[in-house]
């Protein structure tokens, strides 16, 4: 069971990560959000910053639709992510192995292939499992 401080911790164990201010948590490379806090808007009420929520890239469409179909219980989207590669990760439903996998997959797909490579060699460990 994860929660907004392990993305936290992950994230900014990252290179060149900044955090941005915000009401949840809101991190980017290069200038391009790779992970942050969900924004529910429900009709006729005021936008809910869910930080037990993540929104994470994902790349493609491709991807999107199998974290979608494959695992239900973690990943949901809403009708404004329509044609963005973004998904929804109910934080409390996934372990920090997985949580790990995903905050990195996500920072390396936005990052530039000259910071991503320092992620990559023989037998890269992710971030804070070094």
């Amino acid at each position: 069971m994860a929660d907004a401080d392990d993305v936290r911790r992950l994230a900014l164990a990252l290179p060149e990560v900044v955090e941005i201010d915000s009401e949840g948590f809101d991190f980017r490379v290069a200038n391009k959000g790779f992970v942050w806090s969900y924004p529910e808007r429900l009709p006729g009420k005021p936008r809910v910053i869910r930080t037990d929520v993540a929104v994470l890239y994902v790349g493609d469409e491709a991807e999107k639709q199998a974290l979608l179909l494959g695992e239900p219980d973690l990943f949901f989207t809403t009708p404004g992510y329509d044609g963005f590669p973004l998904v929804m990760l109910r934080l409390p439903r996934v372990d920090a192995a997985r949580l790990t996998e995903l905050v990195t997959d996500a920072w390396r797909m936005r990052a530039p292939d000259e910071l991503a490579a320092l992620l990559d060699g023989p037998d890269p460990a992710p971030p804070g499992q070094a």
